[in-house]
């Protein structure tokens, strides 16, 4: 089983590189590039637990000896320079806690592509990072203290919030341009958190004097103090946003993506329409719904949910507007369907082109690169456009 990039794909990808250069990161802020591009490289599921020493899960038999985490390593260094992000996304069971002797030196592992091509990325969690000797609130801190990260561990501003890891991103337009000092597209990360195993009560107290306990077991998900927080971040990055006369014209925020690693309920409705990609199994939800959907198509300005959690689901299908994204499993140490490539998400959003430069954002698309011998890509996707909007 290959481990490395295909001499014959280095040299696809070295003009791309000569052309758009991998970026030293002098500072933190992301910006739509002087193309009117803002590409997302978004990675679910690797599993990552001790390198070399770790073994694959359901590849074929004559894979097995040769493959381990480090197949993990090279897909997501291959990926980064076929792609050339100007964000890489990790949404959750990144380290497979269970697994890891050392679950500092698992994640340093598992994140050091990114680490090493000094492009900016961002994590959150999911349900296996914390089955180790870390708690979740300390696997959340020692991310957000690794080289060029922008994860951080919750909000300072916020007075009391379930989870690690909810936060947002602001990306700038176009230097020059009318944009260049508002967000003009913006990222929220939440913590759709491990398993439930607890008491419902406190996000949904029973009626009345009884006080009768709800126990509810299965997922997590994702509490109502951190859909507040989205909804208050929301309202106030599209009114900054609003008030430039430029935006105010088109009477449309600017777009915003939703990443978390745990489906909510709705991945498995059957009103889903305009689906792409494929369904392999079940929608592993929480059998609580929070809300979650209803908070992210109130808020008005989130074009799309993309989540991780089921390995073999890669589909991304349309709910009352509202995109509802999965990417398939990236780690070889994840479960996974022997002969069904490992793949990546890749989110490209463009500006719109305009007669003095470049303008708000005027579509997001998508499509998936898979782990196999030309590390192709796949369904290209049209996932929001302004014209429509």
């Amino acid at each position: 089983m290959k481990v490395g990039c295909s001499s014959n794909f280095v040299e696809a990808v070295l003009l791309c590189l000569i052309l758009f250069p991998i970026g030293i990161l002098a500072d933190m802020l992301l910006r739509f590039r002087k193309d009117g591009t803002f590409k997302i490289l978004r990675v679910a599921d690797m599993h990552y637990a001790n390198g070399k020493n770790t073994t694959c899960e359901d590849v074929f038999p004559s894979q097995e000896p040769y493959c381990s985490d480090l197949n993990t390593t090279a897909f997501l260094e291959c990926t980064i320079l076929a792609e050339n992000p100007d964000l890489i996304v990790f949404t959750g069971d990144n380290i497979y806690g269970f697994d890891c002797h050392n679950p500092k030196k698992s994640l340093s592992d598992a994140f050091a592509p990114a680490i090493a091509s000094n492009i900016p990325w961002a994590v959150i969690m999911g349900n296996h990072d914390d089955e180790s000797s870390l708690s979740r609130e300390d696997v959340m801190k020692y991310t957000a203290t690794l080289k060029n990260t922008l994860s951080k561990f919750n909000p300072e501003s916020a007075d009391y919030i379930e989870g690690f890891g909810n936060y947002n991103l602001e990306v700038g337009g176009a230097e020059g341009s009318k944009f260049e000092n508002k967000s003009a597209l913006n990222l929220y990360f939440l913590d759709s958190g491990n398993n439930a195993d607890c008491c419902a009560d406190r996000d949904f107290p029973s009626p009345g004097p009884s006080e009768v306990h709800r126990i509810v077991y299965g997922y997590d998900w994702v509490k109502n103090s951190q859909q507040f927080l989205l909804l208050q971040t929301s309202k106030r990055l599209q009114q900054e946003y609003m008030a430039d006369a430029e935006a105010l014209k088109l009477r449309v925020a600017a777009p915003a993506l939703t990443f978390l690693h745990i489906p909510p309920p709705e991945f498995n409705s059957s009103m889903l329409s305009k689906k792409v990609g494929v369904q392999q199994e079940g929608v592993s939800s929480p059998s609580v719904n929070s809300g979650l959907f209803t908070s992210l198509a109130g808020a008005k300005d989130v074009k799309a949910l993309i989540v991780g959690h089921d390995h073999i689901n890669d589909y991304c299908a349309e709910l009352f507007g509202l995109q509802l994204c999965y990417g398939g499993g990236f780690g070889h140490h994840a479960y996974g369907l022997a002969g069904w490539a490992r793949r990546a998400r890749v989110v490209v959003v463009n500006l719109d082109k305009t007669e003095n430069g470049w303008g708000p954002v005027q579509s997001i698309k998508t499509r998936k690169r898979l782990d196999d011998a030309n590390f192709t890509a796949i369904d290209d996707q049209l996932l929001w456009d302004l014209e429509y909007a």
